[in-house]
């Protein structure tokens, strides 16, 4: 069974000792395809240089809304990271109004600059919402035919998935897939075809690991909790997100094959 995790943060600090053994675990679990995702200039560079280094490594270029207010002044040199090979997609970048580690307005800055870097150089758009349901779903149906993008560690509500199909975005689900608060409709109503799953590590680790450092390898966790939600064997599920993280990043069949 083949798993791409379409979204993580290999470049954080918690794998500093370990990230040879954690890549190692991921290939075993099955793991071949990884897209480790920027937050500043300093990650997206980091990030660079990971995926220079592992074949089925990929990354993104971009900065989180929580550094919104510092964008402007590194923003060329995102430019310049983003038209790198082993970069795939523009971002992480989008709309945080639960912590505001960055005024709103800055946030709405930065995000409309992400898009339009997006659009010119033809990259899908990676997006982080929350507590900002309202802008989100207004900037996605403003993008609509003009950048595809996915809305990644998606919860809901309803709305904005629709919102999001109508403009041909994808969704992303995560551990959170795996916790009994999780909405099985929310899941279960998105088609096959624009879906994928992360496990946005070291974050959010799935039950049975919860409250540990998460990792790729933890990945088919999620990839079964997504198979009950919606019906289907985890195989369906890990194909599907295959071919979907493939074709949302452009990355023309490269993989690992899973350890035997």
């Amino acid at each position: 069974m083949r798993l791409a995790d379409s979204h993580c943060h290999l470049t954080d600090g918690s794998f500093q000792d370990d990230l040879s053994e954690v890549l190692g675990r991921a290939r075993e679990a099955g793991v071949g395809r990884i897209v480790t995702i920027s937050t500043d200039i300093d990650d997206a560079e980091a990030a660079r240089r990971l995926a220079e280094e592992h074949g089925d490594v990929w990354c993104t270029a971009g900065i989180h809304p929580h550094e919104a207010d510092r964008a402007a002044a590194d923003f060329a040199a995102i430019r310049e990271l983003a038209s790198h090979p082993r970069c795939v997609a523009i971002g992480e970048t989008g709309l945080d109004y639960r912590y505001e580690n960055a005024p709103r307005e800055a946030q709405r800055r930065s995000f409309s600059r992400h898009i339009e870097l997006a659009a010119q150089l033809e990259l899908p758009l990676v997006v982080h919402s929350r507590s900002a349901v309202d802008d989100t779903e207004a900037v996605v149906g403003e993008c609509a035919g003009r950048v595809v993008g996915v809305l990644h560690c998606f919860t809901g509500p309803a709305g904005l998935l629709e919102a999001a199909l109508e403009a041909g975005w994808f969704v992303s689900f995560t551990g959170i897939a795996t916790f009994r608060s999780f909405d099985s409709e929310l899941a279960a109503g998105v088609p096959a075809d624009r879906y994928m799953i992360e496990t946005d590590a070291p974050y959010l680790a799935p039950v049975p690991a919860r409250g540990r450092r998460n990792e790729p390898s933890l990945l088919r966790h999620v990839a079964a909790a997504l198979a009950a939600h919606r019906g289907e064997s985890a195989a369906d599920v890990a194909a599907a997100t295959w071919t979907n993280t493939e074709r949302f990043y452009d990355l023309g069949g490269v993989g690992v094959a899973p350890a035997s």
